[in-house]
């Protein structure tokens, strides 16, 4: 019988928990994967955490990767907690992970793309966390996290989403003709790891802002 998790009260104890989950063992360049460094994750889940977005909800990372958002929901308490990647060795990873966590009884992994989740999931949730694409590498990839934007706010009427804090105007603007409206800003320096052929620094930082989302009760 596996033992139940045990519930972190702590956000250092989060981000302990959190740096021992590895990042992509394979990053794919055509999906921009960047794995969230613990500091970062920890920070976020415990903001919602605090703004009573995690313990006792239903929660969905969308674009998961190895699951750092997932694991940390799930510790904090969250009910049930899905995970959604493309990637399929990335989900692997996650389940595994949360195997050797006792955490595969609250979250549940799919291998799935953004477009095609089902209408069956709308409003399924109460809480998204992602971190998707920037959408930087290639004209064809912009506006990639665009399709997480609009998808979040179907699933979920709260959402904590990363993007490029450069971008702040444009998203205001983006997300509330999307009907909602932004209460929360956190602002990270992210670093980007020399992990792709066109890095020419063996580690860059990019400002990227959290913006917490509610969909308008109008």
């Amino acid at each position: 019988m596996n033992s139940s998790p045990k519930i972190i009260k702590k956000k250092k104890h989060l981000e302990m928990a959190l740096q021992n989950i590895p990042g992509h063992i394979n990053p794919k360049v055509e999906l921009e994967q960047y794995s969230t460094p613990s500091i970062i994750a920890s920070d976020v889940l415990w903001n919602a955490f605090r703004l009573g977005d995690i313990k006792d909800k239903k929660v969905a990372d969308l674009g998961c990767g190895t699951g750092i958002f997932a694991k940390g929901a799930a510790i904090l308490g969250a009910r049930l907690v899905w995970g959604m990647d493309k990637d399929r060795e990335a989900i692997e990873k996650a389940r595994e992970i949360s195997k050797k966590m006792s955490l595969q009884d609250i979250i549940t992994y799919t291998s799935l793309d953004i477009h095609n989740i089902s209408r069956d999931l709308n409003n399924k949730f109460d809480t998204v966390i992602q971190n998707p694409p920037f959408g930087s590498q290639s004209r064809s990839k912009r506006g990639a996290d665009r399709v997480f934007m609009e998808k979040s706010l179907e699933l979920s009427p709260v959402v904590y989403s990363f993007h490029m804090a450069e971008t702040e105007n444009f998203l205001e603007k983006y997300w509330n003709k999307l009907g909602s409206i932004i209460t929360h800003k956190f602002y990270y320096h992210f670093p980007l790891p020399q992990i792709y052929h066109f890095h020419k620094k063996e580690l860059k930082d990019i400002e990227v802002i959290v913006l917490r989302v509610e969909r308008n009760r109008n």
